[in-house]
Parts: structure tokens; sequence; C-alpha cells
């Protein structure tokens, strides 16, 4: 018996081991596509005479590490004509009067404000979103999240590609940047890591059928053809559903070359592990085959097995290269997509939190599988499927 579960152990993380490096070499295959593109996208805003008038939908709720920086990189755009609406639930939403802070500073850049109201839609960024969309003066929408940073040629790279009268739609990769400590610093390199290569593989094998909620630009007609914000007020994954609905629509979907920087401030343990399980559990609604897959894509579990089953079987050195594997390959990962695709410098130079956020990331899997339920911000929701069927206040009354 002891012998049958240590060979059996031993042909999981073979399997791992073999699963988790085709993957990889699928990122590298990705990120010569991503490139390739990249250079074309390059090129075609270095050619445009003419850029289309834009308006960036910021959604507010509350105050957040590095806010005022954040809405600030917004006004130093270096592009022609753009306005910035914000909205909040409540017009004493602290983050409102910080705005009203940033934008002063920036007379010449268009701003104006709204304020929602309770949201009545199981999604508050979709209705958000909606209400800014019904005062935006431009075509040309580009929704970002609050806890965004951008560098000041952003519109100008995000917007290029949407010159091309195929192209619906607009989204970005983005690097982690921690501002609060190491809970916060395993969140921060799985998103310039683990989620960076899976929209590298996803765009190679399938191209791009959905969204990354950090930053979508999407032109108004598009938007109208499947149904505008409204259509997307019951989804969980707001940002995947509209980049699929687009998709559908018959418009092309656009992974941009633009990294941008997405600021994480999770101080303690529990506040990481509620955000990671929310996205954990918004893949496994919204794409749940490819999510089943993902389970073959972690490494350090199989590493781990790889160990154990060698140490049984009295094959040490077996185990320690199973183990090793299992370590290069996260950190071949981190330094070829986190630093060589998104450049985050933490990616490159503290390459070894990968290993300990892929073996993170493989509990997050498995805890997802465990109901229904997931929580963001002050709501609790329960999912059925891509949608929301319930939402509640934290203290359990109606939303």
């Amino acid at each position: 018996m002891g012998v049958r579960f240590s060979y059996t152990l031993l042909a999981i993380a073979l399997l791992g081991t073999l699963s988790s490096t085709i993957f990889l070499m699928l990122a590298v295959v990705g990120m010569i596509k991503f490139r390739r593109q990249a250079r074309q996208q390059i090129a075609a805003a270095a050619n445009a005479t003419q850029f289309p008038a834009v308006s960036i939908l910021k959604p507010l709720h509350g105050i957040e590490a590095r806010l005022e920086k954040n809405l600030e990189s917004f006004f130093r755009q270096d592009y022609p004509a753009y306005e910035i609406l914000f909205a909040a639930d409540e017009e004493e939403d602290a983050a409102l009067a910080i705005a009203r802070e940033v934008s002063a500073q920036y007379p010449r850049i268009p701003c104006r404000i709204v304020v929602n109201g309770k949201p009545p839609w199981p999604n508050p960024p979709a209705y958000s979103f909606f209400r800014m969309t019904q005062i935006a003066a431009h075509e040309i929408l580009v929704t970002s999240d609050s806890d965004v940073e951008v560098a000041p040629d952003y519109l100008r790279q995000v917007v290029a590609p949407m010159l091309d009268p195929k192209v619906g739609m607009v989204t970005c990769v983005y690097r982690g940047k921690n501002a609060a400590g190491f809970w916060s610093g395993l969140t921060a390199i799985g998103m310039s890591v683990e989620m960076t290569a899976g929209v590298l593989v996803a765009n190679l094998l399938e191209g791009m059928k959905f969204g990354l909620g950090p930053t979508i630009a999407v032109k108004r007609e598009a938007l109208a053809r499947i149904g505008g914000y409204e259509i997307l007020g019951d989804y969980f994954a707001n940002d995947f559903a509209i980049g699929n609905l687009i998709d559908k629509a018959g418009y092309t979907v656009v992974l941009s070359h633009h990294a941008i920087d997405h600021v994480v401030s999770q101080k303690t343990f529990q506040k990481m592990w509620d955000n990671q399980l929310r996205w954990a559990k918004s893949t496994r609604y919204s794409r749940p085959k490819g999510h089943l897959g993902s389970g073959l894509i972690f490494t350090m579990p199989f590493g781990l097995c790889g160990l154990l089953a060698g140490l049984l079987l009295g094959n040490a050195s077996l185990g320690v290269a199973l183990l090793s594997a299992a370590v290069l390959n996260r950190v071949l990962e981190s330094w070829l997509v986190g630093w060589g695709v998104v450049r985050d410098p933490v990616a490159l130079k503290s390459f070894w939190l990968n290993p300990l956020r892929d073996l993170l990331g493989s509990v997050i899997w498995v805890a997802s599988y465990a109901g229904a339920k997931t929580v963001w911000r002050d709501s609790r929701y329960e999912l059925q499927g891509e949608k929301i069927v319930q939402r509640k206040n934290a203290d359990g009354s109606p939303a």
C-alpha cells in the first residue's frame, strides 16, 4: 500500500511537472506574439495624426492607498482632448474630496462628478459606468479602477488600436505595485506574473475574448451593440463579460502592449485571502473549463509531491530534482513574464516570491470550489453561473 501510494505521488508529480512546463513554453510563445503585436501597436500610435476625444470613467469607493497619486496620473496625459468623470455612491465619500482637489490643480482637463445613490443593480461598478456614460461627451470610453496609476502616454497607446474600425475594445496587462507589505506583495507578484502568463496564453491560443478590469477602452457603438452597461449589471465578472460579448458581436478585442500599475494594499492575510478568492471564484464561474484546467499549471504542489515520493521510495535525489524543477519553472516565469513583459522590477530581483505565490495560488484554486459565495468591498455575493443571484451588505442585511 505504501509503495503504491508512493508511485501514485510520483505519477502525479511527473504529470504536473510536464503540464506546467508545457504552460511555461506556451507563455514564452505568447510573449513572442505579444511583442510582435506591440511593435505594430507602437508603430500605429507613432504614425497616427489625429486621435479621437476620450471620456475616462472612474468609479470611486473610499480612500485607497496612493489614491491621490493614482488619480493625478490620469490628469497628466499627453493626449489632445479628453475628460474625466468620477462616480461614487454617496456625496460624503471621502474619495470625492480627493478627486476634487486633484481636479482643481488641472483646470484645463474637463472633470465631472456623478453621485449614483444606492446601486439598484447587483454589480455596483457596472451601474457606475452606466451612470457616467449617460453624461459622457465622447465616443471612446475608457473605464479604469481607482487603484491604477498610469504613464503620460497611456491614452495614446491604449486608444491607438481603436483607430481601426474593426476594433471595438482594448484592454491592458498590468503589474502589481505593492503598497502594504508581505501579503500585499504576494498578490502583486501574482498580478505581474501569474495573471499575465495566463493572459498571454489565452491571447496566443484563442485571441482576446475578455477584458481586464483595471483598463478597458470601448467604442460607444460596440457597447450599444451588446446592449450597453445595462446588460452587464447582473454579471459578477463584468470585465470578462464585456470583452466576451463584444467579441461575439463581431468586433476585435485587442490586448494592448502598454502595461499599467495596479496598486495593491492588502495589509493582512485575511484581506489578501478574500481578494484572491474573489478573483478565483470570478474565473471559476466566468471561464469554468479554463479555471478547472488551470489546476495543472501550478508547479510547487507537484514539486512537493515529487519530493515526498522520492523520499518514500528511498530516492532523495529524484525528489530533490523534481522540486528543483518546479522552483526553476517559477523563477523562469518570474523573469520572462514578470520582467520580460510587464517590466516589474520585483519579479526580476525578488524572483523567490513567485514560487511562494504559486503555492498560495494552488491553495486558493482548491478553495474556489468551496461554495458560491464571495466578498467584495462592503458586500457579500452569491453566484450562479456567470451572474450574481444575491448581494448583501457585510452585516447580512439586503444590499
